[in-house]
């Protein structure tokens, strides 16, 4: 499987290399408000519109996650909450069990 990745990985490192060698004309990009322009190379401003997109939908799904998020905190919070009444449950439950068959070994000795 990790080989898969480190091909998948190289293969696109060769497609945006070659991308970006066959696209190296600039381009003059401005923004409206901004009185100036940029110019800047072609291929710099495709991978920079591909990494904030990129950057805007991982923050997108961070968001929608949220919910998903919380009620696994919470449900986490819940499982120790159950595990500790577990083990007091059982400590309780050790206890007398181990008192009781001394008290019949005492009343058998008597």
């Amino acid at each position: 499987m990790r080989l898969l990745f480190w091909i998948f990985v190289l293969i696109v490192a060769l497609v945006l290399a070659l991308f970006a060698v066959s696209n190296r004309a600039t381009v003059a990009l401005g923004l409206w408000p901004v009185p100036f322009l940029v110019e800047i190379p072609l291929y710099v401003a495709v991978l920079a519109a591909l990494a904030l997109g990129f950057l805007i939908g991982g923050f997108a799904a961070w968001i929608a996650g949220r919910r998903w998020r919380r009620e696994a905190r919470r449900h986490a919070r819940r499982i120790a909450s159950l595990e500790g009444e577990l083990r007091a449950t059982q400590a309780q439950l050790v206890g007398p069990a181990e008192r009781v068959p001394s008290r019949r070994a005492a009343r058998a000795s008597s």
